[in-house]
Parts: C-alpha cells; structure tokens; sequence
C-alpha cells in the first residue's frame, strides 16, 4: 500500500454509504482500498479532524485565460467579448498558453480542482501541461467561423491542432488526457462548419464541447435567425449526437432540457461567470428535475476571477434557493455532486472516478478542518458545501499521484511559473 490514511471521516458521494466516519482508506496503485494492508504502507497519514472528499471537476473552462484576471470588468458578455477579449486574444502564442496554463493549474489542484474541460487556443499545448502536471484534463479548441461561405474546417489552425493533440495526448496515460471537438456557439458560425466539425468529431471518435444559450441577446438571436432556440438547432444538425458538454444553458427552455436529457447531454452550470456577466440565472433545479447531468465550471478567470469550485458550490445552491423561493432547492448533496460526480460523468470517467469506493481511481482530496472555518461541524457536506474554500484544501490527489499537499506543488515549479506569468502580463499591457 502506498498510502494510509487513518481516522478519516469521508464524504464518499456514493449513495450506498454516504458518509463514513472514523475509518482507514488506503491508496495502492493509484487505486482506492478498504483492505487492512498485509505490509506496512509507504507512508501513514493520521486524518484526525480531516475530511476526504472526491476530487473535482471543472467542466467548462478557459484555463489560459487566467493570464486575463481582471483583464476587462463590469461589462456586458457581448461587449467584453468583442472588444476586449477577442483583440486581446491575437496576441496568444503557444509559449503564453503554456504559462497561462500552468498557472491555471497550479490554482486549481491548490483548490482541489483533479480535471477540467478546456475550450481554448493551442489545444495540444494545454493537453502537454495537464499530462506534465498529473491532472485528467479533456481538452478542446473550439471552431469559430463567422463567414459561412469560406468557412473550411480542414484550413483553421484547429484541425491542425486537433490532429497534433489527438496523435499525441488523446487517452494518453490510460485516458487521463482526453481530446474533444467544440464549437464555439450558434452565433459565431454556421451549419456548414457545424457539418464539417461533426463529421470530424464522429471520424476520431471524439466527445463534443459548445457554449448554448449563455445570453438572453444569444438565445433571442437564435430565434430570430433560425426560428429555433440554440438548443434545437444544434439538436436538429446532429451536434448533440455525440457525448456532448453544454456550457451555460441559462436561458433553455422545458423543451429544450428534454432535448439534453435524450441525448445524454451535459449542461455545465457556471454561476459566478453569469453572475458577473449579468448573463442570468441558469434553472438548475428545473433541469435536475428533466434528469439533465448538471455539472459546474468556472469559465475564464477573466469573467470569474477564480478557479476555486467550493466558491461554485456554495453559488450554485444559494442561486437556486433564491430563484426557487425554496430553502431546499438545490441542498449541499446535490451541489456537491455537481462538482464530483456528475463531473466525472460529463467527462466519461464515471465508471472509475467522481467517488470514493473500492477500486476507483485513488482522484482524492484531504481536507483541513482544523481550523476556525471547519472546527464545529455537525454534517460534513454542509461544511464542504457552504463553508469550506479553497484555502482548506491539504491534499490533492490524482490517480493516486499527490500533486499538492500543504501548500508545495509536488508537480509544478511554482517560482518558475509567477515569473513567467509576471512576463507574459507584459505582452498583454503592450
């Protein structure tokens, strides 16, 4: 056994045992066990006033775009878009996104993030941090083409990236990297690269990650263009064919819900991101109800400012209450699978990780609670859920590999990467 961890109360996120208290856990070959080790373990953990937890998942997300944090604020999706991000973004070079990256993923495994779903440039370099740091990542860059007379697929930097991340990352280190399609949105291209997209996508076999209905303005423009909401349209031209993440969905109809739940889709719940873009609330509650796997995401730094998925969390239920008019709606449980489970689902590792039971991937968190936050708790999952941050994370875990414990990167040069980070900030103040 290569990890003890003794003492330990878990929040499992298994429905058959819920919560396990005062129990030994131990880590070998990257896989969970309850059995009593035959040989002393490498190493003895004693979780006395520790929680373990399931890692998390960040199931949609713009990790480079933490070189942006603050970048442009208080301003409307379409507006900050337009104006600021896209002009801001010619000046990314794979070197920058590498940075950006990097520094993305040291804040996330700090905060208890094992695995994102990524939607940016240069795919394949994204894909190359994730694999050198040890985090699950499935990564995506996605088509914009707004000329739907000259659109090809097949001479955007994308196929080209696509290929190069498929030859070299896809399901590397037994799946732990994965490769998606995407398209970015029903407004920034057409059916003729949809069809192109979706004939790739089903070639190379590969899952699916769009933006829908983020915005009132995009959601009405879909109507008004198409007849259709974004949702329909994309069902109708085969983009929801495939294991598909759907980023936003704040403004989806009932029908719309009924349409993800046939194909399986996954709706990536990103409160903080539509909070601040003033995007609107997305109807979680309702969508749970439909059987929509409802995950959550961060999106950019640049509209969020974090990638810490407690603060998501605590958002997310608090949002449903409020819209609800329903202390209930949305309790810590199911706000916690978001983050978990239902993450492991919309990424296809459901069958090995988002739990901890016997034999799942060893994809873990030790959390503090010794500590003024955590010190009286009654009910783990109502701590982890609305009073916990990223600052009470100990341990961070990934198929049984430790990536941070105690505030040291075990797989990142964290001096290395501020320094970096700090000279790339200069070429997007040139």
């Amino acid at each position: 056994m290569d990890i003890l961890f003794t003492n330990a109360t878990i929040v499992t996120m298994n429905p058959e045992t819920p919560i396990l208290n005062n129990v030994n856990i131990g880590i070998s070959g990257g896989k969970i066990t309850f059995a009593v080790p035959e040989k002393p373990p490498v190493r003895t953990i004693d979780c006395t006033n520790k929680v373990i937890m399931p890692g998390m998942y960040n199931c949609h997300a713009h990790v480079a775009m933490t070189m942006f944090r603050g970048y442009a604020n208080d301003l409307n999706l379409e507006d900050w878009l337009f104006k600021y991000i896209f002009p801001a973004e010619r000046k990314w070079t794979p070197a920058l996104i590498r940075t950006g990256t990097t520094l993305a993923a040291a804040e996330m495994i700090s905060s208890g993030t094992i695995s994102f779903s990524d939607m940016y440039f240069f795919m394949d370099t994204v894909a190359q941090v994730a694999d050198e740091v040890g985090m699950m990542a499935n990564v995506s860059n996605a088509v914009i083409g707004f000329d739907k007379d000259t659109y090809d697929f097949h001479k955007d930097n994308v196929y080209e990236q696509s290929l190069n991340a498929i030859a070299q990352y896809h399901k590397k280190g037994d799946g732990r990297i994965k490769v998606d399609a995407s398209i970015h949105g029903v407004y920034t291209s057409h059916p003729p690269a949809w069809k192109q997209v979706m004939d790739f996508t089903h070639k190379y076999g590969l899952a699916m990650h769009i933006h829908l209905s983020e915005t009132k303005t995009e959601h009405d423009g879909c109507i008004k263009n198409y007849g259709k909401t974004p949702a329909r349209v994309f069902y109708e031209h085969g983009v929801l064919d495939v294991p598909c993440v759907a980023a936003h969905g704040v403004w989806i109809t009932e029908e719309d819900m009924e349409m993800l739940t046939e194909k399986n889709v996954t709706v990536a719940h990103n409160p903080l991101s539509n909070l601040k873009l003033a995007s609107g609330l997305a109807p979680i509650v309702k969508m749970l109800e439909k059987g929509v796997n409802v995950a959550i995401g961060t999106d950019s730094v640049a509209s969020n400012n974090s990638h810490d998925l407690f603060e998501e969390i605590k958002m997310a239920s608090l949002l449903q209450k409020y819209a609800t008019e329903d202390p209930t709606a949305l309790p810590a449980l199911e706000a916690l699978k978001m983050a978990t489970v239902n993450g492991a689902k919309a990424q296809g590792r459901a069958k090995e990780s988002g739990m901890i039971a016997e034999g799942f991937d060893a994809d873990m968190l030790v959390m503090d609670f010794n500590n003024p936050r955590q010190t009286v708790c009654y009910d783990p999952t109502l701590n982890l859920a609305y009073s916990t941050s990223g600052r009470d994370v100990e341990m961070t875990i990934c198929r049984g590999q430790v990536l941070y414990e105690k505030g040291e990167f075990k797989t990142i040069d964290i001096e290395k990467t501020l320094y970096d980070a700090r000279k790339a900030q200069e070429v997007f103040l040139s």
